[in-house]
């Protein structure tokens, strides 16, 4: 099956790249409630899926509002407003969908055995869900998901500088495709029409998205096209991590171990037993680390879960072997 969108050269003149944390949030979830998960991802979702069900998203609204095959909620996926929004300002703008669109979107999830009704109060309840899942499956991992993002939008960008923008089209998936006027998209579950929709295109980035693409077409919004990013099978590759005497040197050996230790997120309690060393001197540490830059927190249920920046990681990189 092969689906067409009218194009123009106008068209082309107004495509444009975001990096979007909601399409990510969409893209995972569909991917974690997949059997199986997808051998690239398989050793994240062995960390996430734990907390999940702990925490019950995988019963929630969110559940059925990304169901494991078809069809996903477009107001997930607002229109990127900036190239790099941040998960706050796509939040707000789920929480300011028009009803109709929300009505909309639940008559094609109707579909499902169980039809049903989203109130409006209900988006906060949703975006809600949405900061829990960020915290527990994303947030502890988004410094390296989105390099891998960032490079892959570099790497377009120079596409189109050095062969052009019908280049770039041709090249981001092997189902995509553009010449005479109309990108075509080839077995497509759905119709993709330019009727109604915006001027342009909006591509996205998406280590999740692999191996497929995903369009988002609502009037009169410009249409979405995420793909899999550049690289996405390395984002859970085991980092470079230098003997940490030279680091250890510059921060001390107990932070530079913990640095090291912290190859996945991981709690205080887990970082003490794996370290050898006491919860509170851990917890001190890890103050430091955060307040330079080297390690985020993140609220994961009762625990706060500790990850590297891509600072860190570079930092380790670089030390001699």
């Amino acid at each position: 099956m092969q689906s067409e969108l009218a194009f123009s050269t106008g068209d082309l003149a107004h495509t444009r790249f975001a990096v979007s944390p909601m399409w990510e949030v969409v893209t995972s979830f569909r991917l974690l409630v997949s059997s199986p998960v997808p051998a690239p991802h398989r050793s994240w979702a062995e960390q996430v899926l734990p907390r999940l069900r702990a925490a019950g998203l995988d019963r929630g609204r969110l559940a059925r509002l990304i169901p494991a095959g078809g069809y996903l909620a477009d107001f997930l996926t607002p229109t990127p407003a900036t190239p790099f929004p941040t998960l706050e300002s796509e939040l707000a703008a789920i929480r300011e969908t028009p009803a109709e669109q929300v009505r909309e979107d639940l008559r094609h999830l109707a579909d499902s055995p169980e039809p049903w009704e989203l109130p409006r109060d209900d988006l906060s309840r949703v975006t809600a869900e949405i900061e829990t899942y960020w915290e527990l499956a994303l947030g502890p991992y988004w410094a390296r998901v989105r390099a891998v993002l960032e490079a892959d939008v570099f790497h377009r960008a120079r596409q189109v500088a050095e062969y052009g923008a019908a280049h770039l089209l041709n090249d981001l998936h092997t189902s995509v495709s553009w010449d005479d006027d109309t990108l075509r998209l080839v077995r497509r579950q759905c119709t993709i029409t330019r009727e109604g929709a915006g001027a342009g295109l909006i591509l996205v980035p998406s280590v999740f998205a692999w191996p497929s693409v995903l369009t988002r077409i609502v009037a009169p919004d410009t249409p979405q096209l995420a793909y899999p990013a550049r690289g996405f099978g390395t984002v859970w590759e085991r980092r470079a991590s230098a003997d940490n005497g030279a680091i250890a040197a510059v921060i001390g050996r107990s932070r530079a171990l913990l640095l090291a230790e912290l190859e996945t997120p991981a709690s205080t309690t887990q970082l003490a037993r794996r370290a050898g060393l006491s919860a509170a001197g851990v917890s001190q540490h890890l103050t430091a680390l955060r307040d330079a830059g080297l390690v985020t927190a993140h609220r994961a249920g009762r625990s706060v879960l500790y990850a590297r920046t891509t600072v860190a990681d570079s930092l380790l990189a670089a030390a001699p072997a």
